[in-house]
């Protein structure tokens, strides 16, 4: 088993935006379920996806940043495929689809930027802003074991648990991935109380997934909450140190509100930037910067200066 590269100084990630609210709204797609992969069938989506994609790798080719790319794969596990109309053997290749697209895309700036890791989506079995779907860790490890097993095969450099709101399920993604032999990070969302919706503190659940998985996490991140939600959940202690990744929401709008919009929300990119360029001084040990809802290749051309002008 591989590992995650480790923190190397001046070195930053950006990963892509929120790429299911940009297709969407931005460039008029429908996502059942919010799944992405359906599209790979769409040859007009899959311009569309290229063009999008591209917006966001050259903005880390413009800031001097090495770049992190996931894709298609956030509903791509059992329950979700099956919701779908995907047998087992066409969700595998739908993973598999999703990453050949991500390595296509790279192989296009391999000279203009250092480093271009793939990453693979692993979603949460529910929804995941509310505790829909509630599973004991060894149900957690059996469900998820099948869609990392196909990251394995498809040698992607990180199999990333994103939007989680249970530690629970965190800790079977963590040992689904130690057995497959993935390396595996993880992403909660909170809540408007800075809290994970299990109810635990940020600090808390992070621990609790460290003691029960001998830390074998790479490391842990936030997404789809605004820096208004996850500020104060960002408390001194020794567990920081494993937050390395900050992907924030464009919106100060609450979640559920959000989703129904029916359009894209994108808040103020500049206010968003300076936010995050603060917490880039104030957290050093974040190294990867991005977006979820709402963000797009502006948000993320300035995530990417002000994290520069700060770290700088």
């Amino acid at each position: 088993m591989s590992n995650f590269p480790a923190q190397v100084p001046g070195r930053r990630y950006l990963t892509e935006g929120g790429i299911e609210t940009e297709i969407m709204y931005r460039w008029g797609h429908e996502l059942p379920a919010f799944a992405m992969y359906p599209l790979l069938d769409n040859p007009a989506a899959m311009s569309d996806m290229r063009t999008m994609y591209r917006g966001y790798l050259d903005a880390a080719a413009k800031h001097g940043m090495s770049a992190l790319m996931g894709g298609l794969d956030y509903r791509a596990s059992p329950d979700w495929g099956g919701l779908l109309g995907y047998s087992a053997e066409g969700l595998k290749e739908a993973n598999l689809a999703s990453v050949d697209f991500l390595r296509e895309l790279a192989a296009e700036y391999a000279a203009d930027i250092d480093s271009i890791l793939i990453q693979g989506f692993v979603g949460p079995r529910g929804d995941a802003y509310e505790r829909d779907v509630v599973m004991t860790r060894d149900e957690a490890e059996d469900y998820h074991s099948v869609q990392l097993a196909t990251l394995k095969e498809a040698g992607v450099d990180l199999a990333w648990a994103f939007t989680f709101n249970d530690e629970e399920e965190a800790i079977g993604v963590a040992r689904a991935a130690r057995a497959v032999g993935v390396p595996a990070a993880v992403s909660f969302t909170l809540t408007s109380e800075a809290r994970v919706h299990s109810g635990s503190t940020l600090a808390a659940a992070i621990e609790t997934v460290d003691a029960a998985t001998a830390s074998s996490i790479e490391f842990f991140g936030i997404n789809c909450s605004h820096p208004l939600e996850f500020g104060p959940a960002l408390t001194p202690g020794p567990w920081i140190e494993r937050l390395r990744a900050l992907r924030p929401n464009a919106s100060k709008m609450e979640k559920i509100a959000l989703c129904q919009l029916g359009h894209l929300e994108e808040g103020d990119p500049e206010d968003l930037a300076r936010t995050m360029g603060d917490l880039a001084q104030r957290h050093p040990q974040v190294d990867i910067w991005g977006g979820c809802c709402g963000t797009g290749a502006r948000h993320l051309d300035l995530i990417a200066a002000a994290v520069s002008r700060r770290e700088a």
